[in-house]
């Protein structure tokens, strides 16, 4: 079990990880339009798992800061964690209240 943040509002998902320099939980994102991101101003390296509707992970994607990433298929969720701090993989259920 791990500790999730919910970026649950617009200044929240605006914000999200830039200028962190460290984090020991996952940013869960609550998607109202598209499914893209941007590591633009982080500090590190992150993980991106898009979930479905039923949290079931469609895409998943290793990022550096600086870079931009549209998922393969519509997401409901965006969970962003550090890298390689979960070893989760496509197809898996998440499950969070």
């Amino acid at each position: 079990m791990i500790k999730i943040k919910y970026a649950d509002s617009y200044l929240k998902r605006l914000r999200g990880l830039m200028f962190k320099k460290d984090i020991d939980y996952g940013l869960l994102f609550i998607l109202k339009y598209g499914s893209s991101i941007h590591t633009c101003f982080m500090r590190f390296t992150i993980d991106a798992y898009f979930l479905d509707e039923n949290k079931v992970i469609i895409d998943k994607t290793t990022l550096k800061p600086w870079k931009f990433y549209k998922a393969s298929k519509k997401a409901k969720y965006i969970l962003e964690t550090k890298e390689n701090f979960l070893d989760l993989k496509k197809g898996e259920k998440i499950e969070f209240i």
